[in-house]
């Protein structure tokens, strides 16, 4: 695997280093929120072009000018949405999985907290979600048609970052692949993978592990692909957002079939944090797309 994407030696030591690395987990976030944030632009630039989404009041950019408030497409608050979902979903990640690994983080704090892995998606999508909210209904934009953009776009940054835990091999795999079982026309490295060099120093079997990593990327773009197909579709606003959530429930609990995580006894089954969210984002997906699929009225 390639945890480092690229060393800089610094001239000076700085915070006790003296190079500066780039991890290729961090560079695929990055991706991922710069693309979401860039088709965000692109959606709700056309949604207030057509009328469909009123203006924002904003401070006005243009230098040399006493400062005042002017309207503009809701397109000009992605950037700030966007720090926010990176700041809020890292900070909410990261407190979702010392909540699910609560052991290991008695024993070495420091470690978890500044680790490079160890980042929960449940957890970081909800801390985001409120922050956003939060933003979004200061600017009295309408909330519901705002995830209607939003949504679809984080699913397709959900599955860049999966490609970013692919790369360092930060414990985000499956469990070991049964090799037999292997499709002829499929390649190895789809099947099964050792993660060799992994940013958590981990040796995985030799048979390898599923990198489910790798499947849920390919799902969530497909996913994607049919959500950004269907934002012009004719019900109420909040359907496309449900449908998102559906989908990522639905993916989540898939995955979790193949995926290393930790258990714990529930109703007297064994089950994931990862399952149980799941099985309540399809329950609220489909009770809320009985409630939104209702022509919109003209």
């Amino acid at each position: 695997m390639y945890p480092r994407v690229l060393e800089i030696p610094l001239p000076i030591e700085f915070m006790g280093s003296d190079t500066l690395t780039i991890y290729s987990f961090g560079a695929m976030m990055a991706i991922a929120f710069l693309v979401a944030a860039w088709l965000m632009q692109r959606e709700l630039d056309r949604l207030f072009s057509e009328g469909q989404i009123g203006p924002v009041r904003i401070p006005s950019k243009k230098k040399g000018h006493k400062q005042r408030i002017v309207e503009a497409s809701p397109a000009a608050l992605v950037g700030t949405v966007t720090v926010i979902a990176v700041v809020a979903g890292i900070v909410g990640a990261k407190i979702f999985h010392i909540l699910e690994n609560w052991g290991d983080f008695v024993a070495d704090p420091r470690g978890m907290l500044f680790s490079q892995g160890g980042l929960t998606f449940y957890g970081g999508l909800l801390f985001a979600a409120v922050g956003i909210i939060w933003y979004v209904r200061k600017h009295k934009v309408n909330l519901p048609l705002f995830a209607d953009v939003t949504m679809p776009t984080v699913m397709l940054a959900y599955g860049i970052g999966r490609i970013g835990c692919h790369l360092a091999g930060d414990g985000d795999w499956g469990i070991p692949s049964n090799v037999e079982a292997k499709p002829g026309f499929l390649p190895d490295w789809l099947w099964s993978e050792t993660y060799p060099n992994n940013i958590i120093g981990v040796t995985l079997p030799e048979s390898g592990v599923y990198p489910s990593s790798i499947y849920e990327f390919l799902m969530a773009a497909a996913l994607f692909a049919v959500l950004w197909s269907l934002r012009r579709h004719p019900f109420r606003t909040g359907w496309l957002s449900f449908l998102t959530v559906l989908f990522f429930g639905v993916e989540r609990l898939l995955i979790e079939q193949i995926r290393v995580n930790n258990v714990f006894e529930f109703l007297g089954m064994e089950v994931t944090q990862a399952e149980i969210i799941s099985v309540i984002m399809i329950a609220l997906g489909i009770a809320g797309l009985i409630y939104t699929t209702r022509r919109r009225p003209q």
